[in-house]
């Protein structure tokens, strides 16, 4: 039977079903089966045909049927919603109660504004400027924290107003849109909503749900109900409440029981409103879902709750949201442009690396992708020698006594390959610092020695769940271009302006641009806060004087040393970390590291942790979606292809071939006599050659080449002589654009 007249069956069979419109959905639940009848009726179909369309028939009775808004809403939103108005008219008692005083509001260009606490908010002063600034904010920052733009002020205070463009912004935007998407999804699935974040380009949530999970055929359901809350234009309420009164309001939820006993270690915390949503959450958010102007959700997935597999599973559903129908237009045609990039798609297309079940998270680098791959190495081989590092390597594994002693066993074990040998318990290590103290600490060291650099491309392995495994971004087995310096305080300084260099260097090499931020000391330290102050200001000297852009992260550091965080942005402008220059001053103390000083006293070095590229395999990843898979010259598994016009020219090619493999070049021979000349060329070019040699009669004779780049650019006839030179020159200045020869 063909598929048109199939379409006629069915089509027949659906409309003479009914005297009236056909009703949703049956044509995906009972055509099938109209059909069927029909067709017997009027014996039209072959025993085979029949049989397809039996198990068509069996196929279509699973179906599940499209989701719908639950009418009553589940009983616990009324629960919550009586606690609600009952707590708000308490706060509105007791805000009511306070005498309000004058203040003064300090504005980021210092200009001074009245106003009074309990009573003006972030709002109205900004409205007080202009309404359109008022309109465009986001969110505000009060003296540093984040401030609802309906929130009171409490006292004289410092604000910013800040608006989607600034990354704080976005992240309460992206905050505020999960919980529109959570409100729809309670009054679609009844559910218990868990989790729901934003994250570094959107947000999720999680729900645990009874019976079938969620599907992306619930999407337009759960769409036009956010449209809804959005036009509503619900407020965000917020609510500090005591952990009792929480723990009433959320009697209904035990994951929300878990997090209030498990979590909560202060007498109160807050919860926020949007329509019938109510949520514990810390907040800050937009004024209302009116402000949330696009949205779409992207895709789902199941997950476990808090993301371990021994415990309950989830659904949860991501969305990505704007405050402009326009940006969310644009966002979309930026993700189909990321799909056609996605370097597991380009790594299968041209042959450089794969993965398989029998080893999942550990990527099979075949010899193009391999090729790269130790080309990476060598860049960052290059720069140490110069730079005074020295190349070591340490064992892939240790005795867990290792681990106890650097902190990781307490903290990490999770994460880490475990096993036993000899009745003792070994691990793979998954970071080469433990290493590098061990190898610090094998003999007595001196101050004349520091400071001590040292590099490893060791072996890693993280025990990542199978479901956060995403190609070459999370895998299980990698590589860094991980190094470790040992110096003394003094020395920090230094050490971080060469660390800034080189990274600034590697990336320029590769064509990205970066930036730069300054983790400082978080609430929970360890170690003298003078250690800290000095340290933090050794750094942003540095960062100073290196003359890029940079902002600060306070309290973003970790808790054993503050840092430098380096995000690189790719050709499509997608923000990833790779870098970071991690000051530690922990380790050797966990460790017992010493140097003898210049008075002869024993004195603690501190650790600089330095990678530039970061995992190797995330960095080709990255490489490869920002090239779109157009390898530069230097670093390319296909540099040139020889394309001979006809046979008689095949052993010429096969002689320039010859001379170009042996002067280290990337060179293969199309010889196949099934494809045209054309054809040839335009293959050469789709597999990304960075240059096709073509051969004729003429270039046989002068012994010469005819040459052309990938993107078809004809650059005419060139001696060997003058090919090689070329080669040897983009090789060596590791050039970014190789269009001309």
């Amino acid at each position: 039977m063909n598929a048109g007249r199939f379409r006629t069956i069915i089509r027949h069979s659906v409309v003479s079903s009914f005297s009236s419109p056909i009703p949703n959905n049956y044509c995906q639940r009972h055509s099938i089966g109209s059909a069927l009848q029909i067709c017997r009726t009027y014996s039209v179909l072959t025993p085979k045909e029949k049989w397809k369309l039996k198990q068509a028939q069996e196929k279509s009775r699973k179906m599940p049927e499209t989701r719908k808004e639950l009418q009553p809403w589940p009983q616990y939103i009324e629960h919550r919603l009586t606690l609600w108005n009952k707590f708000k008219q308490e706060y509105e008692e007791s805000l009511a109660s306070k005498t309000p005083e004058d203040i003064t509001i300090t504005l980021p260009d210092g200009k001074e504004v009245a106003g009074q606490s309990w009573k003006t908010t972030p709002f109205e002063v900004a409205k007080g400027i202009s309404n359109g600034l008022a309109e465009a904010t986001v969110i505000s920052k009060v003296n540093g924290e984040l401030w609802d733009l309906e929130r009171p002020l409490e006292s004289s205070c410092k604000l910013q107003l800040l608006k989607f463009d600034d990354e704080e912004a976005q992240a309460v935007f992206w905050h505020s849109s999960a919980h529109v998407l959570g409100e729809a999804m309670e009054r679609v699935y009844e559910g218990c909503l868990c989790y729901g974040p934003p994250i570094q380009e959107g947000f999720y949530y999680d729900m645990q749900i009874a019976g079938d999970g969620v599907s992306n055929a619930d999407f337009p359901v759960l769409e036009t109900l956010v449209k809804g809350i959005v036009k509503e234009k619900q407020p965000f309420e917020r609510l500090e409440l005591t952990k009792a009164q929480l723990l009433e309001m959320f009697d209904y939820n035990m994951f929300k029981k878990r997090i209030l006993n498990e979590k909560v270690d202060t007498p109160t915390t807050t919860v926020y409103r949007c329509g019938s949503l109510i949520d514990l959450c810390r907040g800050p958010h937009v004024r209302n879902t009116g402000k949330i102007k696009a949205l779409a959700l992207t895709k789902n997935s199941a997950t476990y709750w808090e993301g371990k597999s021994d415990n309950e599973t989830l659904q949860r559903v991501y969305g990505i949201s704007f405050p402009e129908p326009k940006q969310l237009k644009q966002w979309q045609q930026l993700q189909e442009e990321a799909a056609k990039r996605d370097h597991r798609k380009l790594g299968r297309e041209q042959e450089l690396y794969f993965f398989n079940e029998l080893s999942p998270g550990s990527c099979f680098f075949l010899p193009k992708g391999a090729l790269i791959y130790n080309k990476l190495q060598d860049l960052i081989r290059s720069e140490y020698r110069k730079r005074g590092f020295t190349e070591v390597i340490t064992p892939n594994m240790y005795n867990v006594k290792l681990w106890q002693t650097s902190g990781h066993w307490q903290h990490y074990a999770e994460n880490m390959f475990s096993f036993e040998v000899e009745k003792e318990t070994f691990a793979l290590k998954p970071m080469n610092c433990p290493g590098h103290c061990v190898m610090f600490n094998h003999r007595p060291r001196s101050w004349r020695e520091l400071p001590i650099r040292l590099a490893d491309f060791g072996v890693l392995h993280r025990n990542e769940l199978s479901g956060a495994l995403t190609g070459l971004t999370r895998v299980r087995r990698f590589q860094q271009d991980d190094a470790h310096m040992f110096c003394t305080p003094e020395q920090i300084g230094s050490e971080i302006d060469g660390a800034l260099d080189f990274l600034n260097h590697i990336y320029g090499v590769l064509g990205f641009d970066f930036q730069l931020r300054l983790s400082t000391r978080p609430e929970k330290f360890l170690g003298d806060i003078e250690v800290w102050n000095e340290a933090e200001r050794q750094l942003a000297n540095s960062l100073n004087k290196f003359g890029k852009p940079w902002k600060e992260n306070p309290g973003d550091g970790a808790f054993y040393g503050p840092k430098i965080d380096i995000t690189i942005l790719d050709a499509l402008r997608r923000p990833t970390q790779c870098a970071t220059v991690q000051l530690d001053f922990q380790l050797p103390i966990r460790f017992d590291m010493n140097y003898i000083a210049e008075n002869g006293e024993k004195k603690r070095p501190v650790i600089i942790h330095r990678a530039i590229l970061g995992s190797l395999e995330r960095a080709i990843a990255i490489l490869t979606e920002s090239y779109a898979g157009k390898w530069p010259f230097w670093l390319s598994p296909r540099q040139a292809c020889i394309v001979p016009v006809g046979p008689s020219i095949n052993e010429y090619a096969g002689t320039v071939q010859k001379q170009l493999y042996e002067a280290g070049y990337q060179v293969e021979l199309d010889t196949d006599p099934g494809d045209t000349l054309n054809k040839k060329i335009r293959n050469a070019q789709l597999a990304q050659f960075n240059f096709i040699l073509v051969l004729g009669d003429r270039e046989k004779e002068a012994g010469t080449v005819n040459v052309r780049t990938r993107d078809n650019k004809v650059l005419g006839e060139r001696s060997l002589d003058q090919l090689l030179s070329r080669f040897k020159e983009l090789t060596e200045t590791r050039s970014l654009n190789s269009d001309a020869v």
